[in-house]
């Protein structure tokens, strides 16, 4: 009932706005001459190049803003929170601008009309790093002379939800000085869960435990702010050194629980607080060697303090503090040679990074972890008449010491992509990678906390990297106004990090990973986008159907879920209206079938010279968001875990923003490549 009422709501959706728009075309369509054109698209053997139309740019205030717009397949981008995710279970997105990885404040200060063309990489390379599924690199031009002074504000108006932000840019020749300061937070009371936990004893009987909130408080605040000096001698060379810093604090969060334990009911109060600082400094340097060759070097140093606290008075009361500080230094440096007919590309990535997570109290444990990772790499793209081609390998050696324990491991990387142009419209690719990928470092401490009354969650150094083997099947044909494709995807790995329940003699139920068999998974599914009216009116599709395998040495699960999204956008004039929606993203780990939310919008947006207004309505008519929903399916832990968001559901948002902009342009070369850590190592 709940897809049903989903499709009925984007119908009304998709109906409205092409009456709203059919009333515009009677006013429009009897000029007699009209130049329209489609937002051009260039397959390469990676993805495409996507040049957005003047209709995109005109209606687009910030980077969140323009790709809503350009309706990638896969892709949940939600302009309210300000985030980017993928929904088919393939792994992270990653986002550049000119080449730099960027987060959401770059995001923000963005300026579409300064947008040439945008880099979408569906297939990304052996240089982007573990567990990337898509890469869009924005590439822009920037001011020779002159200012850039604005401002982006986004508030909830029915909820306590913000995130506002000031920047400013100034250029003199060939310096240029920027800096953005951005502040988030919220304040919600909606956030409640429901929990049904079985649990088989040691003498087979079933010990039933069920968890329900009652009260909830969640409430967060986050500055960021960044100084940038960039010095660029035409598109020869180029040094950029920035300063900026992170200060985030979630004080005293929350949760009442009905408890109903066996035969006793009682209410049970969980406590977290979180609190951290993190400044970095980040040199870059880029020169243009020869005109055919380039050299790239990054580094960035890091330091975060954190520290957090846990209650939980559950059966009885546990506590525990965590003292934390990390230091990290990256660096990373790229040679390419732009040779005939291939391009090659090559270089290394170190990284040193050390963690002392200081666990006081109920949690008593100190986790002291080096860690140092060396990854080199090198890649070659070329054409061969029809035929496209790309070969990589990459080798990552890594070694570290927590606690007395010394590691050290071998990654390999390789991956072989061949596209064949059939025609201009028509093109088949296949790709075929080896990955090897190490647990997140929290995971690999040994560390032990309590979960609840009768859970625990274990850290576990003697994790090994796992194995991946992925094929893709790649079928896509596009035209001035049509883009549309379909993909197989089937991936194997072996030896993945995993989830593990072990059952003690006390009846005390502890979760770990370990190096499990195998899994397997298949993804099939179909993307259109189209037209109806150049620069007007356009709608997209996709969806499909994923289906999983999980072997682990004392289990074996699968699982088959379907996705789905549309979109339709409508340009009138300085009106924009948009429709988007989502049936959220289904996955198994483990033994943990899971659900995100299904995600669903309106908005309409106004631009008149440098303001634009917009107004967001998400998730309309749901006045409890179901969040997420989990199922653990182990043969002694059974739990269903149902969450909702009061303040998800009925979303309205308002967004103002202001820019000026003063000086002339000119082309120059542009940071290619960033470095970034935000990894603290801490269980939770």
């Amino acid at each position: 009932m709940v897809q049903v009422k989903r499709l009925i709501i984007f119908s009304i959706i998709l109906f409205s706005t092409f009456c709203a728009y059919a009333q515009d075309v009677e006013k429009t369509i009897t000029l007699d001459e009209v130049s329209v054109k489609a937002a051009k698209v260039v397959n390469k053997a990676d993805g495409m190049i996507i040049y957005p139309t003047d209709a995109q740019k005109q209606a687009s205030n910030n980077g969140y803003s323009i790709l809503e717009k350009l309706t990638l397949a896969n892709l949940r981008i939600d302009n309210i929170s300000h985030s980017i995710t993928a929904i088919d279970n393939r792994g992270r997105v990653q986002i550049r601008i000119n080449g730099i990885v960027v987060g959401k404040p770059d995001m923000l200060v963005l300026n579409p009309k300064d947008i040439s063309k945008i880099d979408f990489i569906n297939n990304p390379g052996v240089r982007y790093g573990d567990g990337i599924a898509y890469v869009i690199d924005i590439v822009t031009r920037r001011n020779e002379s002159g200012y850039t002074v604005g401002t982006d504000i986004t508030s909830a108006l029915t909820t306590l939800q913000g995130d506002d932000m000031v920047y400013g840019k100034w250029n003199k020749g060939k310096s240029e000085l920027s800096f953005s300061y951005d502040v988030s937070g919220y304040k919600t009371k909606g956030e409640k869960s429901r929990q049904t936990a079985d649990y088989t004893l040691t003498d087979g009987n079933i010990y039933t435990i069920e968890r329900n909130d009652v009260e909830s408080l969640r409430k967060s605040i986050s500055h960021n702010a960044k100084l940038t000096y960039n010095w660029a001698d035409s598109t020869a060379t180029v040094f950029q050194a920035s300063l900026g810093g992170a200060f985030n604090n979630a004080p005293d969060n929350y949760t009442v629980k009905d408890i109903v334990d066996g035969t006793r009911q009682y209410k049970a109060t969980s406590r977290a607080k979180d609190k951290s600082c993190s400044p970095v400094l980040d040199i870059y340097f880029f020169r243009q060697l020869t005109p055919r060759q380039s050299f790239t070097a990054n580094a960035v140093a890091t330091y975060i303090s954190t520290q957090t606290g846990n209650y939980y008075d559950e059966g009885a009361p546990y506590q525990y503090d965590v003292d934390g500080k990390t230091t990290s230094l990256l660096a990373e440096a790229i040679y390419e040679n732009r040779l005939n007919p291939f391009t090659l590309s090559t270089g290394f990535n170190y990284s040193y990074k050390n963690i002392k997570n200081n666990y006081l109290g109920d949690a008593s444990s100190l986790t002291n972890t080096s860690n140092n990772r060396l990854y080199a790499f090198g890649e070659i793209k070329g054409t061969l008449q029809q035929l496209r081609y790309t070969l990589g390998v990459g080798a990552s050696y890594i070694h570290y010491t927590q606690n007395g324990h010394k590691y050290n491991f071998w990654t390999f990387h390789p991956k072989a992509s061949v596209t064949y142009q059939i025609n201009n419209e028509l093109q088949l690719s296949y790709t075929v990678q080896m990955r090897d990928k190490v647990s997140r470092i929290a995971m690999t401490s040994d560390a032990m906390i309590r979960t609840n009354s009768m859970e625990w969650t274990v850290g576990n150094p003697d994790l090994k990297p796992s194995h991946d083997m992925d094929h893709r099947l790649h079928v896509s044909y596009n035209t001035s106004r049509l883009q549309t494709f379909v993909e197989g995807y089937y991936k194997q790995c072996l030896k993945p990090n995993m989830a593990h329940y072990e059952r003690t003699d006390g009846n005390q139920f502890l979760y770990t990973q370990i190096n499990q068999k195998e899994i397997d998974a298949l993804d099939v599914y179909a993307y259109a986008s189209y037209w109806l009216l150049p620069e007007k009116l356009q709608i997209a599709a996709n969806g499909g159907i994923y289906r999983c395998f999980n072997f682990g040495y004392d289990y074996t699960h699968c699982y088959t879920s379907w996705f789905y999204a549309g979109s339709i956008t409508a340009y009138l004039g300085h009106f924009t209206l948009q429709g988007y929606i989502d049936n959220g993203n289904r996955f198994l780990e483990g033994e943990s079938k899971g659900y995100n939310g299904a995600y669903s919008v309106m908005k309409a947006s106004y631009a008149w010279r440098n303001l634009q207004f917009s107004l967001s309505w998400a998730n309309p008519f749901n006045n409890y968001y179901k969040s997420y929903e989990n199922e653990l399916l182990n043969r002694n832990i059974y739990k269903h875990t149902i969450g909702y968001s009061k303040a998800s559901g009925n979303l309205i948002s308002l967004n103002i923003s202001w820019r000026l902009s003063r000086g002339s342009k000119h082309k120059s070369a542009e940071k290619r490549i960033n470095l970034r850590d935000t990894d603290n190592g801490i269980i939770k």
